[in-house]
């Protein structure tokens, strides 16, 4: 087991999801390739997960390119904290069922590629999107410039399917197994480091702020 080196310090992730987006609430795929706004309900849940954990003085935010993410915690921003840019924290690439209204036909498309997934088939895409591989060595990468850094505590804003892989990764979790995470909009994991590169969750998907949105 690898220890973590003198030179970093120990680092505590707080993980969120984006708030709420009218894709969202009408159950359309979003992906990567949709870069949509919070509607209210969103910026709702995006002042109550600040009033909640304004206090904890994170040293740095993280979000991917999306202005969802930069959205959703936009109050930290405004109070001073540092936000990074992270793009290899974007969402899937969802192909062609972003943007479409939801199908029968277009929900057996996501429900084959999420058991092909199940199985440890890693490389099946959605046509014309990313692959959960793909994916992870993207996470893997970017996982890698949030540990080079010297910050402590960390506030992490991403999206859903990413979540669920990210999760997996900073916890050692099998990649098909990341259905086990569930997630809601501006729903919190907060992890602690245990070795150098891997987690273990300390709260899991907590919403009771979302409760005031």
């Amino acid at each position: 087991m690898s220890q973590i080196s003198n030179s970093h310090t120990r680092k505590t992730i707080y993980l969120v999801r984006h708030g709420e987006t009218d894709y969202n609430l009408r159950k359309i795929v979003q992906g990567s390739g949709i870069d949509s706004d919070l509607n209210e309900t969103g910026k709702n849940q995006a002042i109550a997960f600040h009033e909640a954990f304004q206090a904890e003085n994170f040293d740095a935010l993280f979000v991917s390119e999306l202005k969802r993410t930069h959205q959703s915690v936009a109050p930290f921003v405004q109070s001073g904290l540092k936000q990074l840019i992270i793009p290899e924290l974007n969402e899937i690439n969802w192909g062609v069922l972003e943007g479409k209204e939801p199908t029968p036909e277009r929900y057996n498309h996501f429900l084959g590629i999420s058991a092909r997934w199940k199985k440890g088939d890693y490389e099946a895409s959605v046509d014309g999107g990313e692959s959960a591989a793909s994916m992870y060595a993207r996470q893997k990468i970017g996982l890698a410039k949030i540990l080079s850094t010297d910050y402590q505590k960390i506030l992490i804003c991403m999206h859903g399917r990413a979540i669920r892989s990210f999760l997996c990764l900073l916890t050692g979790e099998e990649l098909k197994n990341m259905d086990k995470f569930p997630h809601e909009n501006l729903g919190l994991y907060i992890l602690e480091q245990n070795t150098a590169d891997k987690f273990n969750i300390t709260r899991f998907n907590y919403t009771d702020h979302l409760k005031k949105a």
